[in-house]
């Protein structure tokens, strides 16, 4: 299916789709840094417009348009503000619907967090349906975790796909979570740190990646974090160890996670190095390292890459959901 990419970022839906027979023929995205990213790796560079100031004229013909819109104003870890007048970034999502309405695109796919699907009681959600049905458009969802198509991420996302109504239904929902979630030969333990203190995680896999990760000190991600490096094994202040073979915590906005290393001499603290984000969300590696700026080669800090690795989709997942679309359909 030839399709167009919102909020682009470094190109997320677009490698996950493309590693499938996909074909992107047009992505836009507003901030510099991600486009540069993005331009280096698929060598095409991305429209730079606000969405709210592209009309459909700006945009080529396709079968499919996607995205991952701002998240912040649904997550647990933000405000919540939702569909607001002072923070408009949840209505972001309204702006890629009209293209596709006046696109006339057959079909709409896009990501957000977990929290989309309760925010406000569910009425939040039930307008983003309500709309896409007044446009037209039939819907189906469900919401997936990464650390079950073959990374060490709790990552748990919404995806949502929608078809005009006379064009087929793809088959994707329930796609299924089969995936082993880690292979057992990892030895380190995770835990989580939360501002000034060590978090008692609750769920599988490695703290989710998040978006503001990297854009501050106490957002640094660390896997694996110990109050008393000689006293591993003691629960202190909350502080809660992964097991041997469990997926890490999902990496978040503004919690740090560590590796904990003990040779047998020497226990050592360390962060999750920008690699190893990149692996946790099935991106190849060092595809965060680099982008273009006016032509020229540029490395990306640490804390850009830690950014870009929080914001983006899980690889695996899209590839996934694009193994069945347009490939499956109800009739």
């Amino acid at each position: 299916m030839k399709f167009i990419e919102m909020f682009a970022g470094i190109g997320g839906f677009r490698l996950g789709l493309e590693n499938q027979g996909h074909k992107c023929v047009w992505a836009n995205e507003w901030l510099k840094n991600p486009r540069g990213i993005y331009e280096y790796n698929f060598k095409e560079v991305p429209n730079e417009k606000d969405i709210r100031n592209i009309s459909a004229r700006d945009v080529p013909d396709a079968e499919l348009i996607v995205g991952g819109f701002p998240c912040a104003t649904f997550s647990v870890a933000g405000k919540r503000t939702g569909f607001s007048l002072e923070d408009t970034r949840g209505t972001l999502c309204f702006e890629m619907f009209r293209i596709a309405n006046e696109k006339r695109i057959p079909y709409i796919l896009f990501e957000n967090v977990k929290g989309l699907l309760n925010h406000d009681s569910g009425r939040t959600f039930a307008v983003i349906l309500s709309a896409l049905d007044e446009m037209g458009y039939d819907s189906q969802w469900e919401l997936l975790d990464s650390q079950y198509f073959g990374v060490a991420q709790h990552r748990e996302r919404i995806f949502l796909i929608a078809n005009l109504r006379g064009e087929p239904k793809p088959k994707v929902f329930p796609i299924g979570q089969t995936g082993t979630k880690n292979d057992g030969t990892d030895t380190t333990e995770v835990s989580q740190w939360r501002r000034t203190h060590f978090r008692d995680y609750k769920g599988g896999g490695v703290p989710t990646l998040t978006a503001n990760m990297g854009t501050g000190g106490h957002n640094v991600p660390f896997i694996k974090a110990t109050i008393t490096p000689d006293r591993a094994n003691k629960r202190q202040n909350g502080r809660r160890f992964k097991e041997d073979g469990e997926p890490s915590f999902t990496l978040g906005a503004q919690d740090r996670h560590g590796v904990l290393i003990d040779d047998g001499i020497k226990t050592k603290i360390r962060k999750l190095t920008p690699l190893e984000c990149e692996r946790l969300q099935g991106l190849p590696d060092n595809f965060t390292k680099y982008r273009l700026e006016n032509g020229a080669v540029v490395e990306n800090s640490d804390s850009e890459r830690y950014e870009r690795c929080g914001r983006t989709v899980t690889i695996p997942v899209i590839e996934a959901i694009g193994k069945k679309l347009g490939k499956e359909w109800y009739a």
